[in-house]
């Protein structure tokens, strides 16, 4: 993929986007020192060229019953393109499972998975995720405190 050139107010513009997604043209326009047409045009530009790839609401886990985070890394028994694609068809299918990341090192994958708790936990891992074809182990990591979550992504290499 090629790198986009941004401007500097495609840089405030972006940032400004991370910390409040819900701003408004006029807001977004006070704040970078735009019109708001100038705002959506370079909204809609930036849509256009791959930058913003979607807009969504970030629900808190906790008010909603999920109170137990974990990162698990999977290892398959064989790499063949057969159990690589029936594990990556079965993994999209499973809601608990939030990400999915291919990964160098002991273990071929990174999830990052939500249950409401342990017991719901070990029921996910044991009838779900290990009878998954291929899965030869699993390894968890239960996250006991989110320190930096959903950050924003780094923007100030491209000055």
């Amino acid at each position: 993929m090629t790198m986009i050139n941004l401007d500097p107010f495609d840089l405030a513009l972006l940032a400004a986007l991370q910390t409040d997604g819900r701003s408004t043209h006029q807001q977004l326009a006070e704040r970078i020192h735009l019109s708001p047409s100038q705002i959506g045009r370079r909204l809609a530009r930036l849509e256009a060229d791959g930058v913003i790839t979607g807009y969504r609401v970030v629900l808190s886990p906790p008010s909603l019953g999920l109170g137990v985070m974990v990162f698990t890394s999977v290892k398959l028994a064989h790499h063949g393109d057969t159990i690589v694609e029936r594990f990556r068809e079965d993994i999209l299918l499973l809601e608990e499972v939030q990400e999915c990341y291919s990964v160098a090192g002991e273990a071929d994958y990174l999830l990052r998975i939500m249950v409401p708790d342990l017991p719901t936990l070990a029921e996910f891992t044991m009838k779900k995720l290990m009878r998954v074809p291929g899965v030869e182990s699993v390894r968890s990591n239960i996250v006991l405190t989110a320190l930096k979550r959903d950050g924003p992504l780094p923007l100030s290499h491209l000055r």
